[in-house]
C-alpha cells in the first residue's frame, strides 16, 4: 500500500512527540502483526484510557504531523491492537478500487436473488464540520454514555485520510467477509466525501464512524441502508433484523457502527 512517510519511528527516541509538534502522554508503539513484528510501527496508543477532550486536544496537531486519531479498544475479549490479527502486508491501496463497484459486488453476494443493486445514495447536506463532529463522537465513546468499547484508548495512525486508517494498520476485523481492507476503505472514502464520515473507533471486529451529513428522511435512510447492507450485512441481519427498521434508526444519526461475525 502506498503511504506517506511514517512519523511514528521518531517516537521511539522522542516519546513526547515534541519533534513532531506534539505533546503526547505516555504511550506505546505497536508493530505486532499476525506474522511477527512489522518493519515499522503501525500505530501509537496512549497508556491511559481516553477521556472527553483528548481527541480535540490532539487531533489538529497530529494531522499536521501526518498522524490521524482513532480510538482503539484495549478492554475487549481479544485484547488490544498488539493482540489483534493485523495484516498490513495483505492489503492493497484504497485508491485502486472503485467504491460503487465494490458495493455492487458485495450486494450481488448478499442480496436476495434477482434484487438489483440500487446504486449509491445521494449526498445530504452537511449539518456540522466533519472533524468537529468526530471529536464530539469520540468524547461520547470516551465518557460514561453509549459505547461499543470497554476501554477505548486514543491512538495515532499514519494515514492520508481518515477512511484509510483501517487499511494503514492492516486491520482484519472483517476477515470473514473481506480479506482486503483496502476495498472497505475505498467505500469509506466515498462516505467521507458524501456523508462527512470519520473513522472514530476500531475494535477487534468493530468499526465506528462519525457522520457529519446523516440522512434526514426515511427515503434517504433507505438508500443508505442498501449501502450498509452491502458493506456489512451483519449490521442488519444480526441487529434490527429488517432494512426498514434499520433505516428508521439512521435518520439524523451521527454514529454508524459495524460489526462482522
Amino acid at each position: 500500500m502506498a503511504t506517506l512517510p511514517n512519523p511514528l519511528p521518531k517516537l521511539a527516541s522522542d516519546p513526547s512527540g515534541r519533534s513532531l509538534g506534539l505533546q503526547l502522554p505516555p504511550g506505546r508503539l505497536i508493530d505486532a502483526t499476525d506474522e511477527g513484528p512489522w518493519h515499522e510501527p503501525l500505530l501509537w496508543h496512549a497508556e491511559r484510557p481516553a477521556a472527553p477532550g483528548n481527541w480535540a486536544a490532539l487531533g489538529a496537531r497530529s494531522g499536521r504531523a501526518g498522524l490521524l486519531p482513532v480510538l482503539v479498544d484495549l478492554g475487549g475479549p481479544q485484547g488490544g491492537p498488539d493482540e489483534w490479527e493485523l495484516m498490513p502486508g495483505e492489503v492493497s491501496y484504497p485508491g485502486d478500487h472503485d467504491a460503487e463497484e465494490v458495493l455492487a459486488e458485495y450486494w450481488a453476494e448478499v442480496a436476495a436473488e434477482g434484487e438489483e443493486w440500487p446504486g449509491p445514495a445521494a449526498s445530504p447536506a452537511l449539518t456540522s464540520d466533519p472533524d468537529t463532529r468526530a471529536a464530539q463522537i469520540a468524547d461520547s465513546l470516551s465518557g460514561e454514555g453509549r459505547s461499543w468499547f470497554r476501554t477505548p484508548h486514543l491512538a495515532l495512525v499514519p494515514a492520508r485520510r481518515s477512511a484509510d486508517v483501517p487499511t494503514a494498520v492492516g486491520w482484519s476485523g472483517p476477515a470473514n467477509y473481506e480479506g482486503d481492507t483496502a476495498r472497505l476503505s475505498a467505500v469509506l472514502r466515498s462516505w467521507e466525501d458524501r456523508f462527512g464520515i470519520r473513522v472514530v473507533g476500531l475494535g477487534f471486529d468493530v468499526l465506528v464512524l462519525s457522520v457529519a451529513a446523516p440522512p434526514t428522511t426515511v427515503a434517504e435512510a433507505r438508500a443508505v441502508t442498501a449501502e450498509h447492507f452491502a458493506f456489512c450485512p451483519d449490521t442488519i441481519t444480526q441487529g434490527p433484523g429488517s432494512p426498514e427498521s434499520y433505516a428508521d434508526q439512521l435518520v439524523g444519526e451521527h454514529i454508524w457502527s459495524f460489526w462482522w461475525d
